[in-house]
C-alpha cells in the first residue's frame, strides 16, 4: 500500500515543507467558521533541521508514511467541501511536536469545535477528557480501542473495537456456518483469554442459535499432525483463529492449507488480518481466509475513482487506505459540523453524508445496569474472503 511513497519524492517533500512552513492552517478565511483540530503524527521536526532542510536526503523513512498519508486525505477533502461551499475553518497539529499534554494546550484544540485525531494509545484518554470537559466531539480514526474512556458522550471510535468485532463474527457464523463444527485454535497468554472472553459474552447475550464452540490451545510450536484430531474428513470445519498474534496465524494457515485437501477447512481471522500480505504465497493456496473490517474494501465510487485518478495523474501512483480515511472522516464529519453546529454528538448515527463506508456509528454502553454512555463507537464490519490472496467476495 506504501510503495506510492517511494514513486513521489518530490511531493512528498514539497507536501512536508509546506507543513513546516505554513505550521497548522490547511484551509483559513477571515469569515467565522467552524473550527476543526485535526491531529496526526507528521514528525516535522524529525523531517527538517531548524534550517528548514530536509533531513533524510533522497530516502523517505517509514515512520513519516501513515501521519502524510492521512493528511493527504485530510487535504483532498478539504479541497472538495471549499468546492461545495462548506466553509471550515480546519488546523493540523503535529502530534509529534510535544507531547499530548502540551498539544492539548494549544488554542486550535482547545478552541475546536470538532477533533479529529489519528492516535496513540496514550493519547486517547487526555484528548477524550478534553472533548468531554469542552463538550466538543473526538473522533478517534485509528485505534480499535477505548483508552479505558467511560461516560464520555463525546468520543466516537471509527477503527471498532475487538468485542465488536468478536460480535460480528459470532453473527456471521450464525448465519453461515451453525451446523458447521467450530474449532477455536488459539495459544496461551492473556490477550488471547480476553478475547475468548469476548467470544463468551456474545454467546451468553445471543438470542438466536447458540454455535458450540470447542477451544483448542496450541503450544508456541505446533504442527499440521497436531491439527488433525480437531477436524473432520467428511464435512467442512471452521477453524477461528484465537489471537491477534501473526506469526501464530501464518503457521495457523499455512498447516491447515496443507490439511486442506484431505480435511476441507474454512479460516476466519481477526482484523489484524487485512496487514498480512504473505496470504498470497504459495503456501496458503486453496485455503479460504474470512477476516473482518470496520472499513469498505471496495471502492468503485465516482469519489474514489476521482481520488484514484488524481494519484495516478499527478502523482504516479495509488492512494493508501489511510488516504481514504483521512478523506471521509473529515468529508462526512465536517458536512455535519456545518449543518448541526453544538449538536454534532446528537447527529453521529445519521447516514446521508456516507463517503465510502457505510459506519453504523452506536451508543455504547458498557455497563447495561448502570444505562451509562460511556461513548460511540462504530459497529459496521465488512466480511472479507480471500482466496489465493485475492479478494473473492465482500460480505
Amino acid at each position: 500500500m506504501r510503495s506510492h511513497l517511494k514513486k513521489k519524492p518530490l511531493f512528498i517533500l514539497s507536501l512536508l515543507l509546506i507543513l513546516f512552513i505554513q505550521g497548522s492552517k490547511a484551509q483559513d478565511t477571515p469569515l467565522k467558521k467552524p473550527s476543526i483540530a485535526v491531529i496526526a503524527p507528521l514528525y516535522l521536526d524529525s523531517a527538517f533541521d531548524q534550517t528548514g532542510n530536509y533531513r533524510y536526503g533522497k530516502q523517505f523513512p517509514k515512520f513519516l508514511s501513515t501521519g502524510l498519508e492521512f493528511y493527504e486525505g485530510i487535504q483532498l477533502a478539504a479541497d472538495s467541501l471549499k468546492k461545495e461551499n462548506v466553509l471550515l475553518d480546519i488546523h493540523i497539529i503535529d502530534s509529534r511536536t510535544g507531547n499530548i499534554n502540551q498539544i492539548i494546550q494549544k488554542p486550535e484544540v482547545r478552541n475546536a469545535d470538532l477533533i479529529i485525531a489519528h492516535v496513540s494509545g496514550a493519547e486517547i484518554r487526555p484528548l477524550a477528557t478534553l472533548a468531554n470537559k469542552e463538550q466538543v466531539p473526538f473522533i478517534n480514526v485509528n485505534l480499535p480501542n477505548d483508552g479505558g474512556v467511560t461516560n464520555n458522550p463525546y468520543m466516537v471510535i471509527l477503527n471498532s473495537t475487538l468485542g465488536t468485532h468478536c460480535e460480528g463474527i459470532y453473527k456471521f457464523l450464525q448465519r453461515n456456518y451453525a451446523t458447521s463444527p467450530i474449532v477455536v485454535f488459539r495459544k496461551a497468554g492473556a490477550q488471547e483469554d480476553r478475547l475468548k472472553g469476548y467470544l463468551n459474552e456474545v454467546e451468553t447475550a445471543t438470542m438466536g442459535i447458540k454455535l458450540k464452540f470447542r477451544y483448542v490451545t496450541l503450544p508456541s510450536t505446533f504442527t499440521a499432525d497436531q491439527l488433525v484430531p480437531y477436524l473432520d474428513s467428511t464435512k467442512i470445519t471452521m477453524c477461528i483463529a484465537g489471537s491477534l498474534d501473526e506469526t501464530f496465524a501464518l503457521n495457523l494457515c499455512q498447516q491447515l492449507a496443507s490439511l486442506n485437501t484431505t480435511y476441507p477447512v474454512h479460516v476466519m481471522g481477526m482484523p489484524t488480518w487485512d496487514n498480512i500480505r504473505d496470504f498470497n504465497l504459495k503456501e496458503y493456496k486453496g485455503l479460504e481466509i474470512y477476516y473482518s473490517t470496520p472499513f469498505n474494501p471496495t471502492r468503485t465510487d465516482h469519489v474514489s475513482e476521482s481520488i484514484n485518478t488524481y494519484f495516478k495523474e499527478k502523482l504516479y501512483s495509488r492512494p493508501s487506505d489511510m488516504v481514504f480515511r483521512g478523506f471521509e472522516t473529515l468529508y462526512r464529519f465536517g458536512k455535519q459540523l456545518r449543518e448541526h453546529g453544538s449538536n454534532l454528538n446528537s447527529s453521529f448515527g445519521q447516514k446521508q453524508y456516507k463517503v465510502f463506508t457505510d459506519f453504523d456509528i452506536q451508543p455504547v454502553l458498557l455497563d447495561k445496569q448502570k444505562q451509562q454512555l460511556d461513548y460511540f463507537e462504530n459497529k459496521k464490519l465488512y466480511f472479507i474472503k480471500k482466496v489465493n490472496g485475492a479478494i473473492v467476495t465482500v460480505f
